[in-house]
C-alpha cells in the first residue's frame, strides 16, 4: 500500500501520467516542473522539456527556481531567444504539451490570470498576468491545467480571458483559427474534468477516496458527470520517493508529512 500523500502530489503525479514519451513539453517552473521531471524519470525517458527563457532539452541537475535558473542550461540541446521559442517551436506545432495554471478556470476551460473582479483598472485582486501562457493555449497540440478544486477557481465565467480555451464553445474554437486542441484535461485533487464535444468541462475521473459531490459543490456551475466515472490510481511508492528524494528534497512544493 502506498503512503500517505498530500493534494499536490496527488496531481503532480496524476500530471506526470498524462505526459507520453518523446512529448515536447513547454513547461514552467513549480509543480509542473516537477511532473515532467517526474515523468521523464518513470515512464517517459525521452520527454523534451522547452522553458520560455529559450532552453530546448533542459536537463536540471536541481530544482529550478525560475524559468532563468542557469541550472536549466547545463546539457540542454538548445539555447536561443525567447522570440525563437514562440515562433520557430511553439508556433509551428513542434509542441506537444503545454502545462498552464491561473486563478480562474471557467465551464469552457478559459483562463484568467490577469485580475479578479469586473472592473480592469479597479479590481479586487491585480493577478501577474499571461506571461506566454496566452501563446501556449493557442498553438500547444494539447494542454494541462493542474489546479485545486475550490470554487472560487471554478466560476462559470472568468472575469478576465488571459488564455483562450474553448471561448463560447468547441465551434467558436474552431472558427477563431487557432491551431491548438485546447485543455484536454484540468487535474484538480479531486478528479479530472474534460471537455465534452461542445468543450464543456465534464467531471470524468475522480482520486480514490473521493465523490462526485465534492466536486459539484466545489465548482461554480452545474457540472456535467460523465456517464461511467473513471478511478485513478493512488501514487506509487516509487513516485513519492523520487518527488520525495530527488526531485524536491529541499520541499520547496511537495512536504513529506
Amino acid at each position: 500500500m502506498s503512503q500517505s500523500y498530500s493534494s499536490a502530489e496527488l496531481m503532480i503525479v496524476n500530471s506526470a501520467r498524462m505526459l507520453r514519451d518523446g512529448d515536447v513539453v513547454f513547461v514552467g517552473v513549480g509543480q509542473p516542473n516537477l511532473a515532467c521531471n517526474l515523468a521523464k524519470q518513470t515512464h517517459a525517458p525521452n520527454l523534451v522539456m522547452i522553458y520560455e527563457a529559450g532552453v530546448i532539452g533542459a536537463e536540471p541537475s536541481h530544482l529550478p527556481l525560475s524559468i532563468g535558473d542557469p541550472t536549466l542550461a547545463s546539457g540542454a540541446l538548445s539555447i536561443c531567444s525567447m522570440y525563437d521559442i514562440f515562433a520557430n517551436y511553439l508556433q509551428r506545432g513542434n509542441v506537444d504539451v503545454g502545462f498552464l495554471g491561473g486563478a480562474q478556470i471557467d465551464r469552457f476551460g478559459n483562463i484568467n490570470a490577469t485580475v479578479i473582479g469586473d472592473d480592469y483598472e479597479n479590481p479586487k485582486v491585480r493577478l501577474p498576468g499571461s506571461g506566454g501562457a496566452e501563446l501556449i493555449s493557442a498553438w500547444a497540440n494539447r494542454c494541462y491545467i493542474m489546479t485545486p478544486h475550490q470554487k472560487r477557481r471554478f466560476p462559470e465565467k472568468v472575469d478576465f480571458m488571459t488564455s483562450a480555451g474553448f471561448l463560447n464553445g468547441r465551434d467558436e474554437r474552431d472558427l477563431s483559427g487557432v491551431r491548438g486542441g485546447g485543455p484536454l484535461a484540468i487535474i484538480t485533487d479531486i478528479g479530472f474534468m474534460e471537455p465534452d464535444e461542445n468543450g464543456e468541462l465534464t467531471l470524468t475521473a475522480l482520486h480514490p477516496s473521493k465523490e462526485a459531490e465534492e466536486a459539484i459543490e466545489n465548482t461554480g456551475w452545474d457540472l456535467k458527470i460523465a456517464s461511467e466515472l473513471k478511478s485513478t490510481e493512488p501514487p506509487s511508492d516509487d513516485e513519492l520517493r523520487i518527488l520525495y528524494e530527488e526531485l524536491d528534497p529541499d520541499g520547496l512544493y511537495v512536504k513529506r508529512g
